[in-house]
């Protein structure tokens, strides 16, 4: 009988004989696009692709005879997969239809202020869904709605009570409030990300002092028309070299006049409504695209 290999989360997993192995298929652990080797096979395919394997019916075809693709050896570059220890570029693929239904929901919801925890968590679950991180499969987001629910009541009812008797100075307090709940929320969303149902084991670790000052910078460079774009792209490259846990780097590439001119032409065309779905894609895939992963010490 046949023994298999799988890959989950950059590592070889195996051998398992072939009664067993079906039964990881069985169970859901080896999917149609997981990564898998047995004897007599040239490199790691996708189990779909490999006839008899996931759907029934014949054997797998047999080629040429060796050991299983070493991790980093180059054996998973004919599946396009470079492992958890690899680099590359995200990428974020969704229908312009599911986004457009989607978000009049999240809008929907939104107006009535209750439901916004839940809709909010519903969306983020969806969005993230549709990015894909080179050597990280179906990627996911696993939080609760229920953790926000103290927090932005919390603030609600902060802020209705500064709007009925607080004073104009005030409105500052409302600010940094706003800005921690934010810095609170990127945290917890960094925190809860996953990959094939596994959390991943992310942590933001940037000081909420550091990420106020950000905000104050970027709100400071409004003033200035045009230097807000070069704010943001040095706050997200801040943000991306403050996730840790993973044993890549995240670099983001993109510009300050990249974001810039972006933004002028995502604002002019969001002015007709309709375009919107095909601009927010546009731009998501840009700032995915300037989103790169690199092993530790490369650069």
């Amino acid at each position: 009988m046949a023994s298999w290999f799988y890959a989950s989360e950059g590592k070889q997993q195996g051998p398992y004989p072939e009664g067993q192995f079906r039964d990881l298929i069985a169970q859901g652990v080896v999917r149609p696009d997981t990564l898998v080797w047995s004897e007599g096979m040239a490199g790691w395919q996708k189990a779909a692709e490999i006839p008899g394997l996931v759907g029934g019916g014949g054997a797998p075809p047999m080629v040429p005879a060796g050991g299983p693709p070493m991790m980093g050896a180059g054996g998973y570059a004919g599946a396009g997969y470079t492992g958890a220890g690899g680099g590359g570029s995200l990428s974020v693929d969704f229908g312009i239809l599911e986004f457009t239904w989607r978000s009049i929901v999240m809008l929907i919801g939104m107006c009535f202020i209750i439901p916004v925890p839940w809709v909010f968590v519903w969306y983020t679950k969806w969005i993230v869904s549709c990015v894909k991180v080179p050597g990280r499969p179906n990627l996911s987001f696993t939080g609760n709605a229920m953790t926000l629910v103290p927090w932005y009541f919390g603030f609600v009812v902060l802020a209705i009570a500064i709007a009925l008797f607080g004073s104009a100075s005030l409105n500052n307090v409302i600010f940094i409030v706003q800005v921690v709940l934010y810095w609170l929320l990127l945290k917890w969303m960094v925190a809860n990300l996953a990959s094939n149902e596994q959390p991943l084991g992310l942590s933001f670790t940037g000081s909420v002092w550091a990420y106020i000052g950000w905000n104050l910078l970027f709100a400071i460079s409004i003033i200035t028309i045009v230097g807000w774009a070069w704010v943001a792209a040095a706050q997200i490259r801040w943000m991306c070299r403050n996730i840790q846990g993973t044993r890549r780097d995240i670099i983001f590439r993109g510009s300050g006049l990249g974001i810039l001119w972006r933004g002028i032409v995502a604002a002019i065309l969001s002015g007709f409504i309709i375009p919107i779905p095909w601009v927010y894609r546009w731009i998501m895939n840009w700032f995915a695209s300037q989103t790169e992963l690199a092993p530790r010490g490369s650069l």
